[in-house]
């Protein structure tokens, strides 16, 4: 049975397989709980970014408010996949039409602009799978990624499909300004 907890979610036993479904209206307040523990998990203690925590505080706020989240989940343009094991979403994609900072990009062009797996699904295949499905949704538009420069890992794995370095820009979390790489595969 899985336990919430301030840090994430814990299981006492393995977790079921995971079901890859849409997300719906309902998920809004649960997707962004996963939401800001992915992404804290992430670049708090995976690759920790030192981020000022009043800094990261108003960023998680923000971006992950649950009006925000429930408005990536309604919009037309756009697809929230995530994954649910014994009643809890462990991992997400999120994909819709390009707004990364890219000179070369043009109306029409696709975006993953986000895929999280939580800590206690990762090495499950997971992220491969939510990906694979992400740009199957995407089609044959040329697709765009902005990945912190310091993911060699993810890097990697966008390059095994096709994704090829093409820019940068700065993300911003409070005062902190990220380096990022902006992939594309056409």
């Amino acid at each position: 049975m899985p336990i919430h907890s301030g840090t994430g979610i814990h299981y006492h036993r393995p977790m079921t397989s995971p079901v890859i479904r849409l997300a719906r209206p309902e998920d809004a307040a649960a997707l962004a709980r996963l939401a800001v523990e992915t992404f804290r998990r992430t670049f708090v203690v995976d690759y920790p970014m030192n981020y000022p925590e009043e800094d990261l505080a108003a960023f998680l706020r923000e971006s992950y408010a649950v009006e925000r989240v429930a408005a990536w989940i309604v919009d037309p343009a756009g697809q929230v996949l995530v994954a649910e094991a014994d009643g809890v979403l462990v991992a997400y994609a999120q994909v819709g039409d390009n707004g990364l900072p890219c000179a070369d990009a043009k109306p029409g062009d696709g975006e993953l602009k986000r895929l999280y797996v939580s800590k206690a699904a990762q090495g499950t295949g997971l992220g491969r799978e939510l990906l694979e499905r992400s740009l199957a949704w995407l089609g044959e538009r040329t697709t765009y990624i902005g990945v912190w420069s310091g993911n060699d890992r993810a890097r990697r794995l966008y390059g095994r499909y096709g994704f090829e370095k093409v820019g940068g820009y700065q993300f911003r979390v409070g005062a902190t300004l990220d380096e990022e790489v902006i992939l594309r595969r056409r």
